[in-house]
């Protein structure tokens, strides 16, 4: 049983059991009618025309395209978000051997934003062009959204860019509109220009470790190339104090920084007699600290702490024995328990199996799967050929209990609220381990979530 409360299965339907709280990055979402579909023909005043099987920009009677736009060539972490590409590939691969959307195939078309704002912003326009929607979207220089905000459908008329997300760390983009992450983000909008802004952050994983290891203390590590992966990490450092791990600084580091970088940072945990630490950076941060508290001889810390990000094969072949005990907390039914959940052996199957899954990869096979559902609800309603933008964006705010086919807990994409749902591993013997809630294929959902005010930098 595990420690956050409610279970889940991968089976769809009810779910008995606690509820999910919390509001999280707070956006309303204007609704976008869809324009007359019937005309009447020439022929004939009793009939009439089906809607153009054209129906939209991305849209062809045969294909659908949509854009997955990532952080890929890169000089400081190349390859950084390929997962994520692969990811949609694992989802479109999948759906269109399973008869594909609305009576059509669907065409990914893969758009490097290169960890640059200017290539960001031009993956928009281009995607605004050509793709129908984009899909897990992982770019860090997501900040000037505009060109997604003003695309024009066919008719030309300005509906917007749906947009199904992985990442979105900087403001703008977290208040889009037209905006749908799967795994939601917690910035309460109305309050994105107050000097102090209210952040609602999933509790699970601080409850969990402060029950269970008093006093905790220690450094949390940001991401310091861009003000908002810094920002992004504030909350959670807020809502640990909360729960009674007290920081004892939060060192930035580069996503160019040697190992070397981290001799101070151990040093100083070190001199505190740290027993916490957090990694908010990326997987190859948390193998660089590792090795350098390993070399030093670091003893006193009960908890290495990551999420997401170190979920990844390359933290257990690059750290060796250095990860041993490492803690990593996800959103999702993790990956070694394909056997329990359809949903996950589908994503591994389509992706190419264990050594080509990632976190983000699995985030992104879960938008696929929003995508999809949101498009089934769409001709469910209008029939194959009435696919809009517009209509797109409608439906997707109606969905409120999202579970990628079991593979999450329940979770409010619609209303973008934090689900408070999750699992905990551990490394054990270089494997990945459940930790809690310990039924395989289960997830807790009685962590809960909580609101905090931060003052960004």
């Amino acid at each position: 049983m595990g420690d956050f409360g409610y279970k889940h299965s991968d089976r769809a339907g009810p779910i008995k059991g606690g509820t999910v709280n919390g509001p999280r990055w707070v956006v309303l979402a204007a609704a976008l009618g869809l324009v007359g579909a019937v005309v009447p023909t020439t022929a004939s005043a009793r009939s009439q025309q089906q809607p153009s099987p054209d129906s939209e920009v991305g849209v062809t009677g045969d294909t659908i395209r949509i854009a997955v736009i990532a952080d890929v060539d890169n000089a400081a972490r190349p390859g950084l978000f390929q997962g994520s590409v692969n990811g949609v590939n694992a989802f479109a691969k999948f759906v269109n051997a399973n008869g594909g959307l609305a009576g059509r195939r669907v065409q990914v078309d893969f758009i490097d934003s290169k960890l640059s704002s200017d290539e960001a912003r031009n993956a928009l326009v281009q995607a605004c062009q050509q793709d129908f929607a984009i899909v897990g979207t992982t770019a860090l220089f997501m900040n000037n959204i505009e060109p997604m905000t003003s695309c024009a459908d066919k008719a030309g008329k300005v509906t917007g860019l749906p947009d199904v997300p992985v990442l979105q760390t900087e403001i703008e983009h977290q208040c889009s509109p037209i905006s749908y992450p799967v795994i939601v983000v917690g910035l309460d909008c109305a309050t994105k220009d107050a000097a102090e802004k209210r952040v609602t952050v999933s509790t699970g994983p601080p409850k969990y470790f402060s029950k269970r290891n008093k006093g905790l203390h220690g450094p949390f590590l940001l991401a310091g190339d861009l003000r908002s992966t810094v920002n992004s990490g504030l909350p959670i450092v807020k809502v640990n104090g909360e729960y009674g791990i007290k920081s004892d600084g939060e060192p930035k580091v580069s996503g160019l920084s040697p190992q070397a970088a981290y001799t101070p940072i151990v040093q100083d945990m070190k001199a505190k007699g740290s027993t916490y630490a957090q990694n908010i950076v990326d997987y190859k941060a948390d193998v660089f600290l590792r090795r350098e508290a390993q070399a030093q001889g670091v003893s006193t810390v009960r908890v290495w702490d990551c999420a997401l990000q170190c979920y990844d094969q390359r933290l257990l072949s690059e750290g060796g024995s250095a990860v041993e005990g490492q803690y990593v907390s996800l959103f999702f039914v993790p990956f070694e328990e394909a056997r329990q959940n359809k949903s996950v052996n589908n994503y591994l199957k389509n992706v190419g199996g264990r050594d080509q899954a990632d976190g983000f990869g699995a985030q992104a096979w879960a938008a696929g799967l929003f995508f999809r559902d949101v498009v089934n609800n769409v001709v469910k309603a209008d029939g194959n050929n009435g696919l809009t933008r517009a209509r797109f964006l409608e439906e997707a705010a109606k969905i409120h209990d999202f579970t990628a086919d079991g593979m999450l807990g329940p979770t409010d994409v619609g209303g973008r609220k934090i689900s408070g749902c999750g699992v905990i591993l551990r490394v054990k013997g270089g494997k990945f381990v459940r930790v809690t809630p310990t039924k395989k294929g289960t997830i807790d959902c009685s962590g809960g979530t909580k609101t905090v005010r931060v003052r960004f930098e």
